[in-house]
This record gives C-alpha cells, sequence and structure tokens, in this order.
C-alpha cells in the first residue's frame, strides 16, 4: 500500500510541475497563439489547429489527473482517523506530562497572593467586587 501512495504522490507532484509550466507557456485570449513557437499556425510545432489547442487540452487532462490523486491521497490520508478524535487527543502522554511542570513552575508566595475566586468580575483591573459596588 505504501508503494501505491509512493506513486500516487509522485504523480501529483509531476502533475503540479507541468501543469504550471503548461499554464505559464499559455498566451492570453488577445495574443497570438503561434507567436509562442515563432510562427503562423500552419508551420507551429503543434500541427494547423496551433498551440491553444494542445496546450489546453494538456492542462485539463493534467489539472484532472492532479484533482484525483488529490482525492485519493486525501482520502487514504484520513482512513485510520476515527471521526470523534483531534489532533491534540492523539498526543502522546509525554507531551501532555511536560505542560504540567510548566505550571509548577510559578513561586509559591506569588500564587498565595493571588485569591481564590469563582468571580470572573473580580478578575478584571480596575473593576469593583460585588461588596464594594453594593457599599456605594
Amino acid at each position: 500500500m505504501n508503494i501505491i501512495l509512493s506513486i500516487l504522490q509522485v504523480v501529483q507532484v509531476i502533475a503540479a510541475l507541468v501543469m504550471i509550466v503548461l499554464i505559464l507557456m499559455q498566451q492570453g485570449k488577445g495574443a497570438s497563439a503561434g507567436a509562442t513557437f515563432g510562427g503562423g499556425a500552419s508551420g507551429s510545432v503543434f500541427g494547423s489547429s496551433g498551440s491553444a489547442t494542445f496546450l489546453s487540452r494538456t492542462t485539463a487532462v493534467l489539472a484532472t489527473l492532479f484533482f484525483i490523486s488529490t482525492l485519493v491521497l486525501a482520502y487514504y490520508g484520513n482512513r485510520g482517523a476515527s471521526s470523534g478524535s483531534s489532533v491534540l487527543d492523539r498526543l502522546p502522554a509525554t507531551a501532555a506530562s511536560a505542560v504540567a511542570p510548566a505550571s509548577a513552575a510559578v513561586p509559591a508566595a506569588s500564587a498565595a497572593s493571588v485569591p481564590a475566586s469563582k468571580d470572573a468580575a473580580s478578575m478584571i483591573p480596575g473593576a469593583a467586587t460585588p461588596a464594594a459596588a453594593a457599599s456605594k
């Protein structure tokens, strides 16, 4: 299975790079598409139909190939993930324990000086406490 995913990734990268080159080679609607290759449509590298048809069809085929490979890679990439889990749920236990000592680094004196209050309004600087507001 890993070989197939590797092949799909290579196909996707190649399709993207060739598509970029083909899109940059194409001229705008007002410009002559045959001027890219130095001549009229009959002397063109791509035949009498000109380069616009060849470049646009090749770009469409490569875009389709790119989108299909993207969808297949996304499907197989998310196949093992359960729908109810998040990235944070899948963190290893060592990463979660590394966060805990950071909160222990707060000095005990500063932690004791902060009053334990469940009132959110008392945590706003400059806000009066409910007892002080009632006495005014």
